[in-house]
């Protein structure tokens, strides 16, 4: 089985089309006013509405640190089939968004080293917690940015979990290593933002289609 891609931080229809034409699995639309790739509420809901309901691509809200109440004006609003948490959320936290509002939870969990990664599984009870843990390179403490910053990490330290439970990959992916990526880690997703935009916040429709067939085209490692 291919592993699942996800493009993120999407912000126009060009690119949008470029992720649905190459079978991305997941577009994620961002929801955090330092990002580059923010999107209002009003441009979410456009860009959703043109992902095909009964299609394989799911929409993915991308949120840092949020209230209740923006999360359901979200909610209401975009209708995405997933939230993914990119901040502090203590497993409590991630618990209870799960518990109001019924959507699977990825949670996004900043790794350096083999402790961080069996740390992040007090987050992972699927139905319950978090759906799935998604690995990302941990920034540095005084980056704007908790995710989208081009960073990768010794996917060594992975090698200790992967045989315990799928998970997704981020940090520092590009069309030229992610299917190095894929075989070193054996990661069920694999998640791109910066690593197929030509500046930040501006996707490359070119660099989608690359990564896509990059990532589809690759043999998950053992």
């Amino acid at each position: 089985m291919s592993t699942a891609v996800k493009i993120c931080g999407i912000t126009d229809e060009a690119s949008l089309d470029a992720a649905l034409a190459g079978g991305a699995d997941y577009i994620g639309l961002v929801f955090f006013p330092k990002s580059p790739r923010n999107l209002s509420l009003s441009a979410a809901r456009t860009l959703r509405d043109h992902v095909p309901r009964d299609g394989i691509t799911k929409t993915v809200a991308l949120v840092v640190d949020p209230a209740d109440a923006d999360l359901a004006e979200i909610i209401r609003v975009v209708d995405p089939d997933l939230i993914q948490l990119h901040g502090h959320e203590t497993p409590e936290r991630v618990a209870d968004i799960r518990a109001r509002f019924q959507k699977p939870i990825l949670k996004a969990i900043p790794v350096a080293s083999a402790a961080d990664v069996d740390a992040a599984l007090s987050y992972l009870a699927p139905g319950r917690v978090a759906d799935i843990l998604l690995f990302d390179a941990k920034p540095d403490p005084s980056a704007a940015l908790p995710g989208g910053n081009g960073l990768a990490f010794d996917w060594h330290i992975l090698d200790g979990i992967k045989t315990r439970t799928a998970f997704a990959l981020a940090g520092g992916l590009t069309p030229d290593n992610v299917g190095e990526a894929i075989a070193r880690t054996g990661a069920a997703i694999v998640d791109v933002s910066s690593g197929v935009e030509s500046r930040p916040g501006r996707k490359d429709p070119g660099l989608i289609r690359r990564f896509l067939q990059a990532a589809k085209g690759a043999k998950q490692g053992a």
